[in-house]
């Protein structure tokens, strides 16, 4: 019953900056673990980022690292990717996706971690 919804995505000149929400409905994100996962024309969905239930740990691909922060707001049931310093390579289609499994450390960057998923939100980088 959990349902994700992205938002926040769009047009961007390199070096600018975007922040794109996951809303979620149906259930509380409280036991949960969050990632953001992009897929590029052509390519494979990859991990870009995520959070623990509790909030007390983060992950991020390293061609991210140091540019994306994830955070969670648990009063808006949202999770948040801000997004720094966009270069063209980080255009893609974002999707967010709950783990009620988890999310290892050493595994949060594969998609069969998560069990539900939002459709998309587009992110263009271009000049």
């Amino acid at each position: 019953q959990l349902q994700l919804v992205e938002s926040g995505g769009g047009l961007v000149q390199p070096g600018g900056s975007l922040r794109l929400s996951c809303a979620a409905s149906g259930r509380t994100l409280e036991h949960y673990a969050i990632g953001w996962f992009r897929q590029a024309p052509g390519k494979e969905r990859e991990g870009v980022s995520c959070i623990t239930s509790s909030g007390e740990s983060t992950n991020y691909a390293d061609s991210v690292k140091g540019r994306f922060t994830i955070s969670r707001d648990s009063a808006e049931n949202t999770v948040y990717l801000q997004m720094n310093s966009l270069k063209p390579e980080d255009t893609a289609l974002y999707y967010c996706a709950a783990s009620d499994g988890g999310a290892s450390d050493g595994g949060w960057y594969r998609p069969n971690q998560y069990n539900y998923w939002g459709r998309g939100t587009q992110v263009t980088v271009s000049s």
